[in-house]
């Protein structure tokens, strides 16, 4: 435990700590020797420690809620002493008792008792602290020795009453103490021998006058300070010894009797067996064991003597030691959490003093790394990310839905390390990978891709500028990112030189009640030229002008205005009247990557300024003449002309789902119910982010939205399987368990689930969807059933959601019970256990995963506790939810789930009409729904038709890609939007679809939206 390698040091005192040998470096091992260091076995390294000259030696208690280490920190106390750290909340205190010196602190597996070694009861421990205050006083400075103070004793400090004991009471350096993981025993390192007479050897004896380390050998005794024996008897310095996660085993290090190295040791717990790991010929020292039991950690100086490093080794050797750090200065003392997914050690960073440091521990790289991967007992399983053993989590969870266990999965869940979970990035998948490997440790089967638990899908993440931007005028050549930027949506390559012309702000609205038409056109020929126009609307107008002008005001309406005019390309500019964060518009996705056929540009004030005043203009009296809100001609801009072209490309990224299936028979049944929730949430803060100005780039962590969710449906798994393993459950359909991934970004997941699902699951047999030619009739469906084409019934018989179900207030909502008549009887009756008050509703057309499965004729039911005002920002924490709520909530759906496995026969299920949109000026309904995960195509698919809508009664299906709407070409989902608000309730049109091969005209009549 204690070798004090990471305290500002250099006399021959400090042989026991490796930093120097009679005052020479210990010489660095070659290039070829050393080891190099594994790529990401730490992530999110965090300085835990501020206060003091120095702090270090930091080890957690066996639950993982406290912290103990040593600090010089006191005013009146140049020397260590003992602080305790509360893991939630960052509260210390000291618990020592600020008299003398202090090292080596532990805490009892109890939780009330701390260890420590203290001077505290030496008579001249007061008289030695001023001494060394008034030196430091006198403006003296010398480097720093540990001087193995002979009235070290160990101490045991009660956290209940307060008091101390003093286990130790023999003269001789008592130090270095560590508790069993059962608390029974206590091994420590002391030197006592040597103020024994006749105990040392006339040789030992003249190295102990020159080191007092040379004489310490490790000792075992019953935690009360009785039966005190010795288990090394090597001349050298033996110490800093831990016990095994088991209590089998001591770890500690070796230092030669000159102190010239050290290497790492290991024995059984009575001191046989004892064998040398490491043969590095350096300073080894500070082994802590991975709560998994299969290698250790450790510090060595073998890039040079100052220059510590933590390096891992296996227990059963094979593998040399693989390296963890790389950094100038001192890491060292490291110690791994109960859970063994962080380390916490020391570290100087290169500078003068040492402040303790946390980081994520990736067990599998580690695993990896040392050629360990297959040993299973250390992890759930290699496919499954860094989760320790199966044991761990049946000893720290219930068969029974708790709410305890629920915070247990939710406080990993939003643990700073996972940033988030935003879909595709490290964090999402160790999500996906806790998940996975909790579900495997409850025996559910995989069944994602490739016989692994993980269900892959690709998605469009975000835009990025390619290597071909150029813009120019003449014989001028802009720069991109500093003059000009091109709009996510705007068409690539080549935009030939052409004419601009000026149209202020670019609106185009009709006549409305109360509002007078605006047009900047009127007289304006922009046929396959530029059009340059001012970003938003005027400034100078009422709030009821605003309001109706803003649905007109947009980019995407812009540009499709002028592309319906037939310009060749848009210039927007901010203008010097504008109050904007930046001149140049962002690039970035605004939802859907549907491009334009037209290029579309932003310029800075001083291009755009350049050009007008070639024509004779000034931006600032344009922009103050258009402000008014008038209605004025556009011009061109004589003698200007501008060519570029437009390299934007997709950010092309891929997540990933959770799929595990728990089997009712030793045969996959015919049918299965699919439990799910979203895992992903909003990293630092996407687009859908609702966070304060000050709490931007502060990571989301997603305890309500969804990590309750995720929680619920584990609970859910190890409820059912529990049940169904002992017999207490007679069901007849499996039951699928999904985490789904893309739920924030656009229901992606599940989405890619039902595209997918006859491929992960090829014995499904599924209806084939009706086929019609352009000139045949769709076939009426069956009106109490309605089933949208293609359908996953019954093969998925229903679909249970649970998604923010963390805030259970006054009532429970469950959503979605419109989707069939079973659901009403299945929540009276189940309910009549749990006893939650309930508000049922019959919308099913919602904003969560459970809207992918009811478009393809399944039965849904989604809970939902309700929203708040912590929602999509970081204040979404644990500390708010309700778990008792929680738990409850669990509990009823997975009544409810299984109440439908056991069902003879699926439930009946129910098509239902779409609740209109709302959105200002959609005076029009035609029933149509979007499928908002396809993005790289022109025009807009539909995943579903509501029966019965105006589109359904004109023949349209999901699967259509709407290309024009009333003589309106559509590209993407906005052009979509802005036709229907030009439509007339009433009045017939065309709409054009692409339908597999066919291109066919149908013909609506859309329908009030009232």
């Amino acid at each position: 435990m204690k070798t004090c390698g990471w305290l500002t040091i250099g006399v021959i005192g400090w042989i026991a700590c490796g930093w120097t040998t009679a005052g020479q470096p210990v010489a660095a091992q070659s290039p070829e020797n050393q080891a190099h260091p594994t790529p990401k076995l730490l992530s999110d390294i965090r300085q835990l420690t501020f206060s003091g000259n120095r702090a270090g030696e930091g080890y957690f208690s066996a639950d993982g809620q406290w912290l103990v280490f040593q600090s010089e920190r006191e005013p009146g106390n140049p020397f260590f002493q003992i602080y305790l750290m509360d893991r939630q909340t960052g509260n210390t205190q000291r618990v020592s008792p600020g008299v003398g010196k202090t090292t080596c602190a532990w805490i009892h597996p109890d939780n009330h008792r701390v260890l420590f070694a203290s001077t505290q009861y030496d008579p001249q421990a007061a008289a030695k602290q001023q001494a060394e205050i008034e030196f430091r006083q006198s403006g003296q400075s010398r480097r720093y020795s540990w001087d193995y103070d002979s009235s070290y004793e160990l101490v045991e400090f009660d956290r209940q009453t307060g008091e101390y004991r003093r286990i130790t009471e023999v003269e001789g350096y008592d130090a270095e103490g560590s508790y069993s993981p059962d608390g029974e025993l206590i091994c420590f390192a002391s030197n006592r021998r040597a103020y024994q007479l006749g105990e040392l050897s006339d040789e030992e004896r003249e190295l102990f006058e020159k080191d007092p380390a040379s004489a310490m050998d490790l000792y075992l005794m019953q935690a009360d300070g009785t039966n005190v024996r010795r288990l090394t008897t090597t001349v050298g310095y033996d110490g800093g010894p831990f016990f095994s996660p088991d209590g089998q085993q001591i770890c500690w290090r070796r230092f030669s009797a000159d102190g010239s190295s050290a290497e790492i040791m290991l024995m059984n717990v009575d001191g046989s067996a004892q064998r040398q790991l490491t043969n590095l010929g350096a300073v080894s020292w500070a082994p802590f064991f991975h709560p998994s039991g299969h290698y250790l950690i450790f510090a060595t100086n073998l890039q040079g003597f100052a220059n510590f490093e933590l390096y891992m080794i296996g227990l059963e050797g094979g593998v040399q030691p693989v390296r963890v750090t790389d950094r100038p200065g001192f890491d060292g003392l490291p110690a791994f959490a109960p859970d063994g997914k962080s380390l916490v050690w020391t570290s100087n960073g290169g500078s003068a003093y040492s402040q303790l440091y946390e980081a994520a521990w990736d067990h599998q790289a580690a695993l990896r790394a040392l050629g360990l991967d297959d040993l299973q007992a250390a992890t759930i399983s290699a496919t499954s990310g860094s989760v320790l053993a199966a044991s761990d989590s049946a000893q720290v969870t219930s068969a029974d839905i708790t709410a305890a266990d629920i915070g247990r999965h939710v406080d990993y869940l939003c643990r700073p390390e996972l940033g988030g979970r935003l879909t595709g990035t490290p964090g999402e998948r160790l999500a996906t990978s806790y998940v996975a490997a909790y579900l495997e440790h409850l025996g559910l089967q995989p069944a994602g891709d490739n016989g692994t638990y993980f269900h892959e899908f690709e998605f469009v993440s975000g835009v990025e500028l390619g290597q071909e931007n150029r813009l120019s005028s003449g014989d001028q050549n802009y720069e991109v990112d500093r003059d000009w930027r091109p709009l996510s949506f705007s068409r690539e390559g080549e935009c030939e030189a052409s004419e601009l012309v000026f149209a202020g702000y670019g609106i185009v609205a009709p006549e409305a009640p109360g509002q007078p038409a605006y047009d900047s056109y009127v007289h304006l020929d922009v046929e396959g030229k530029w059009v340059v126009m001012l970003r938003r609307m005027p400034l100078n107008i009422t709030p009821e002008r605003r309001q109706y002008l803003a649905g007109f005001s947009h980019e995407r309406h812009k540009a499709m205005v002028a592309r319906d005019r037939g310009a060749k390309g848009v210039i927007l500019v901010s203008g010097p009247n504008s109050q904007v964060r930046s001149q140049l518009i962002p690039l970035r996705m605004d939802g859907s990557l549907g491009a334009s056929s037209l290029t579309v540009i932003s310029v800075t004030d001083a291009l755009a300024q350049q050009w007008l005043q070639i024509a004779g203009e000034d931006l600032a009296d344009l922009q103050t003449q258009w402000d008014d809100g008038e209605m004025r001609m556009g011009f061109a801009l004589s003698g200007v002309q501008v060519q570029a072209f437009v390299d934007v490309s997709p950010i092309r990224n891929r997540g990933r789902n959770v799929l595990a299936r728990l089997s009712v028979g030793s045969q996959p049944t015919p049918e299965m119910i699919v439990v799910g929730a979203h895992i992903d949430h909003l990293g630092e803060g996407t687009g859908a982010s609702l966070a304060r100005e000050s709490e931007s780039g502060a990571v989301h962590r997603g305890a309500d939205d969804n990590a309750s969710g995720v929680a619920g449906i584990l609970e859910m798994a190890q409820y059912l399987a529990d049940h169904i393993h002992s017999g207490r459950s007679q069901l007849k359909r499996d039951l699928l368990f999904a985490a789904w991934s893309g739920e924030e970004l656009g229901l992606h997941g599940s989405a890619a689930f039902t595209q997918d699902f006859q491929r992960l699951f090829p014995a499904a047999i599924l209806p084939q969807p009706e086929v019609h030619t352009s000139d045949s009739q769709p076939a009426t469906g069956d009106p109490s059933h309605g089933h949208p084409s293609p359908t996953l019934y019954p093969a998925v018989a229903a679909y249970v959601n649970l998604d923010m179900v963390g805030r259970l207030r006054d009532k429970l909502i469950l959503q979605g019970i419109g989707s069939s008549p079973y659901w009403a009887q299945a929540i009276e009756r189940r309910n009549a256990v749990v006893r939650l008050p309930l508000t049922l509703q019959a919308d099913c057309h919602l904003p969560t995963d459970a809207t992918s499965f009811f478009l393809q004729g399944v039965p849904i039911l989604s809970a939902f506790t309700g929203s708040h005002d912590e929602y999509h920002t970081p204040r979404d924490v644990p500390e708010l939810l309700n778990y008792e709520g929680a738990a409850k909530t669990a509990q009823l759906l997975a009544l409810l789930a299984a109440d439908v496995a056991h069902a003879e026969s699926a439930p009946e299920y129910h098509s239902q009409a779409a609740p209109p949109e709302r959105r200002a000026n959609l005076t029009a309904y035609l029933g149509t729904v979007p499928d908002y995960g396809q993005t790289d195509i022109q025009g807009v698919k539909l995943s579903g038709v509501t029966q019965g809508a105006p589109a359904d009664q004109g023949g349209l299906k999901a699967g259509d890609v709407i290309i024009e709407l009333a003589g309106r070409k559509i590209e993407n989902i906005y052009d979509y939007t802005y036709a229907i608000e030009a439509l007339k309730v009433g009045q017939s049109v065309t709409i054009k679809v692409r339908r597999r091969d066919d291109t066919l005209d149908l013909e609506v009549t859309p329908a009030s939206r009232n």
